[in-house]
């Protein structure tokens, strides 16, 4: 499992051009699910980005969590995130889990980021075809793996 985690001034997901999620200052997370993953990755993934020190504290150093800023978080599923790419042009997703794997797992992650960060996560829509809006802030993007 791996997630690509952006601190955001500002995110949102749309759907038939119409906002289906938002958030303020605080993380947009992407995740993508292999077949070969587990609720031990959702759990440890989902730890180590609600603690993730990458907001700025009042010396200006990235030594605050989304949490201790009191910021928002909005997971967004994305399998892209498992294409394999060493052969040819064309990336190959055979790694990325089925849907009967990938929903359970990606509703554990954010469940499991709402009681790490003691709010409400918002989320995209699993498997739709999304339009999401970002503010990067810094840029600050930080990809994790739970496998490396």
């Amino acid at each position: 499992m791996r997630v690509l985690v952006q601190r955001v001034a500002e995110a949102s997901v749309e759907i038939d051009r119409q906002i289906i999620s938002s958030i303020g200052k605080g993380l947009l997370v992407f995740v993508g699910i292999e077949s070969t993953d587990t609720l031990q990755d959702a759990e440890w993934l989902a730890g180590k980005t609600a603690a993730l020190r990458i907001f700025d504290d009042e010396k200006g150093v990235m030594n605050l969590s989304v949490t201790d800023i009191d910021g928002e978080v909005l997971v967004v599923s994305q399998f892209t995130l498992c294409a394999e790419t060493r052969k040819g042009n064309r990336p190959s997703y055979i790694r990325a889990a089925r849907h009967e794997t990938a929903i359970p797992l990606y509703e554990s992650f954010c469940k499991i980021m709402e009681q790490k960060t003691g709010k409400e996560v918002k989320t995209g829509v699993f498997a739709a075809d999304m339009k999401v809006k970002l503010v990067n802030d810094g840029p600050v993007t930080i990809w994790i793996d739970s496998k490396v």
